[in-house]
């Protein structure tokens, strides 16, 4: 994908002072894209002169361990004290699309940014440095800075997990392999070859469990004892754990749910949830509640004493790729370009409370906290963006940029993590607020 959205603006700083070239003063584009064939050519062959301090690496060599075990993750709520549906929104949903860059070296002058990666930044080639109207930097958040890079999978990462207390973190792709990463250096410490697409990966105690084709791998990280739980007709889209049941959404739109037989030391077959008429692409456990969202477009509710469907929703128009329980809400996204926020009427039943429209597709949700315990949703867009807001203002944090789709997203104890579409795992870290506070005068 073209960074830049197929349009570049060039912002021209003048003539150089070096040069007495009487050409037209603006670089050529068809020789910055190699294929200017026109001679003489009324345009430059060479940039302009810039500072050029911008460097395409943010990479670091040491790991990503932290001492605080602090969970930020909030599958379960989160302890965020909302006031209620009518305080949904109040941040007027997506932030600005300009970014004040006040580095400038120029007289006071304030370049303002357009929100878009330089695509020769990415290339190591740019040479406007900070006076390039393109960010050189994966975010334009202040909140968050990348820590390191972790490569090696090949094709899209499909799932991240990082058990609680273990100094390994793990990750699963298309390639069909799963990553086991060293949290201490950052290195690969070891590869699983599954034979078959990892579809998505818990971890829950001491166990890790990867969705594959017709399958369900589970291992003990503690004794190294690994059990296949067979049953899935198709591939494993999702998996959560609730009421000491294992559920897994499924290709043929079943939800398969296993017990674990601690006399047996194996997952037995518990039930088969029936309703949804095409895959099951995400779950989420909470209340006491199953949620279920699927590619045919609605939203299932499931007690999880009886496992019976309580109620449907179907207020989405397009696939339901991610719900989340914070607090008394359900968050769900969709490739409708919507986030929906439902609560729960004097009925039980739930309803829309509050709808943040987005410009493009919705493929995940992640919920944590920042280090001063505020509640933030991640959101990953089908332009290759994550999309940081707070709750439940929906007040824009910042941006995440990627070279391919961001389809996994994992919170850590102060950190979290990313995998795109082109293999690449993120390590981010949270920062201290640099916000500006108020005078009190």
């Amino acid at each position: 994908m073209d960074f830049d959205g197929g349009k570049r603006v060039f912002n021209r700083l003048g003539p150089s002072q070096q040069h007495n070239d009487t050409r037209n003063q603006k670089v050529c584009y068809h020789w910055r894209a190699g294929n200017c064939n026109r001679f003489p050519c009324p345009f430059l062959h060479r940039e302009l002169s810039a500072p050029a301090n911008g460097t395409a690496s943010s990479k670091r060599p040491h790991g990503f361990s932290t001492d605080d075990q602090r969970s930020t993750t909030a599958r379960r709520g989160g302890g965020s004290n909302f006031n209620g549906p009518n305080t949904w929104g109040r941040g007027g949903g997506r932030g600005g699309n300009v970014i004040n860059n006040n580095n400038s070296s120029s007289k006071g002058a304030v370049f303002k940014k357009t929100e878009k990666i330089c695509n020769f930044w990415v290339q190591g080639s740019c040479g406007y440095g900070d006076k390039c109207r393109y960010l050189h930097s994966w975010s334009s958040a202040n909140c968050f800075a990348m820590l390191t890079q972790l490569e090696g999978h090949q094709k899209v990462v499909s799932g991240i997990a990082l058990p609680a207390g273990s100094d390994k973190l793990y990750t699963g792709s298309k390639d069909e392999t799963v990553r086991v990463w060293d949290c201490q250096s950052g290195q690969c410490a070891g590869v699983i070859n599954l034979g078959g697409e990892v579809g998505c990966m818990l971890s829950e105690g001491p166990w890790m469990f990867v969705g594959l084709p017709n399958l369900v791998k589970a291992w003990n990280v503690q004794t190294s004892a690994e059990l296949s739980l067979n049953g899935p007709v198709g591939q494993v889209y999702s998996l959560v754990v609730g009421s000491d049941l294992l559920f897994a959404g499924v290709q043929d739109g079943s939800i398969l749910a296993w017990r674990y037989n601690v006399a047996t030391n194996c997952f037995e077959p518990a039930a088969s949830l029936q309703g949804h008429t095409s895959a099951v692409v995400t779950l989420v456990v909470g209340a006491n509640r199953l949620y279920s969202g699927s590619m045919d477009k609605s939203i299932r509710v499931w007690n999880l004493e009886n496992l019976q469907c309580l109620q449907t929703l179907t207020d989405h128009t397009s696939v339901v790729m991610s719900v989340l329980c914070w607090d008394q809400f359900l968050l769900s996204c969709s490739l409708d370009k919507t986030i929906k926020v439902w609560a729960a009427t004097d009925s039980g039943n739930l309803e829309v409370t509050y709808t943040n429209t987005e410009e493009h597709g919705l493929l995940t949700l992640c919920g944590m906290h920042d280090l001063e315990s505020k509640p933030v949703l991640l959101c990953a867009c089908n332009d290759n963006t994550v999309r940081a807001y707070d709750l439940p203002s929906f007040a824009e944090r910042g941006k995440i940029f990627a070279k391919q789709e961001i389809r996994s997203i994992h919170g850590g104890p102060n950190i979290f993590f990313t995998g795109d579409g082109t293999g690449e795992v993120r390590v981010w870290q949270w920062l201290a607020d640099q916000t500006p506070q108020p005078s009190s005068a």
